[in-house]
């Protein structure tokens, strides 16, 4: 019996703003057959760090991501008061 466990990024989009939504599906599986299956998500905003990320998310995010993008996303936050 051998059981494993895969984590696999299954769903990058890009939604408005420039924001990438990105899904991680944890796979278990006994002999090649899988018991489960969980999901995760997590989102970057232009100008993140990409550290980390698998390598399709960081080339869809550096492929959006312009620094007209970026700089737009900024002027939309509110700014914090001091």
């Amino acid at each position: 019996m051998s059981l494993t466990e895969e984590q696999i990024v299954d769903k990058i989009e890009v939604g408005e703003k420039g924001i990438v939504n990105v899904r991680t599906a944890t796979v278990i599986k006994k002999d090649d057959v899988e018991l489960t299956r969980s999901f995760h998500r997590h989102f970057l905003v232009p100008g993140d760090s990409l550290d980390g990320q698998d390598a399709r998310v960081s080339a869809i995010a550096n492929a959006v991501w312009t620094d007209e993008v970026i700089a737009s996303y900024k002027a939309s936050q509110p700014k914090l008061e001091e």
